[in-house]
């Protein structure tokens, strides 16, 4: 789904993945590229998070394949692809409850520089990694925290310092699982932004889960809906949320989609 020639950053083909005998994600073949931010949209049991986990790595599929920049990854697991370029956010975290809110992100970035994610290495820039770790954590409105333990933390301010992680990270795919899901109501344009600050750049390629409608308009460039594992409806958000079964199955009556 695109309307230029350049390489999908990722794709899945014929992506299935069965438990005994369900199949949760259903030979999903799908394209996505840099510049465009992706919502997937379904009702609970769809597959969406599981359809995530595969591009992920963090499961292995029954069948299919995926492709990061036309490399086939289909058996790297989640490590090889984070190298390649993919970042997660929100399902499975990597932070460090017992460390500092900084520390969290300089680990972050210090991975990103090639030096790994050992706390007591010493570099000759470790104030250019602190400055940069307090610029990600400006960006989330989380400066005042820098010093809190993360086991201290809001459920809210977890999600955010997930995020200020994933962009310390600096990956080329950038995945979030219902990033607002369990915030208050005023930390979730901060996400919101965020997100919306990595779309306006157009180098990223973002995909996003989420089933509130309000986020799924203010942010997709392009809909894919899942049903019992099978994506069904794929394209613009205007055509996507006219369509009948969007309507009828996930987004109610006309009148409130």
């Amino acid at each position: 789904m695109s309307g230029t020639s350049q390489q999908p950053s990722l794709s899945t083909r014929g992506l299935t993945i069965r438990f005994g005998g369900h199949v949760a994600v259903n030979a999903v073949t799908a394209d996505f590229y840099p510049g465009t931010l992706t919502v997937i949209v379904g009702p609970n049991g769809a597959g969406k998070t599981t359809y995530f986990n595969l591009v992920s790595g963090q499961l292995a599929g029954t069948a299919g394949s995926v492709f990061v920049g036309g490399q086939d990854v289909t058996r790297h697991g989640p490590a090889k692809r984070t190298r390649l370029g993919i970042g997660r956010a929100f399902q499975l975290t990597n932070l460090f409850p017992h460390l500092s809110v900084l520390e969290n992100v300089r680990l972050a970035v210090q991975a990103r520089a090639g030096m790994g994610l050992n706390i007591w290495s010493v570099w000759s820039s470790h104030r250019e990694l602190i400055a940069r770790a307090e610029h990600y954590l400006e960006r989330v409105h989380l400066s005042a925290r820098r010093d809190a333990w993360v086991g201290t933390l809001s459920h809210g301010d977890q999600r955010k310092l997930e995020v200020a992680i994933l962009l310390a990270l600096e990956p080329s795919i950038m995945m979030f699982d219902e990033p607002t899901a369990g915030m208050s109501v005023d930390e979730v344009p901060v996400v919101l932004d965020l997100i919306h600050q990595v779309k306006e750049e157009r180098n990223k390629t973002v995909l996003l889960v989420e089933h509130k409608m309000d986020v799924v308009r203010a942010l997709a460039d392009r809909i894919i809906v899942l049903h019992n594992g099978t994506l069904v409806a794929d394209g613009q958000p205007a055509e996507v949320m006219q369509s009948k079964i969007v309507q009828e199955a996930y987004l109610g009556t006309p009148e409130h989609a």
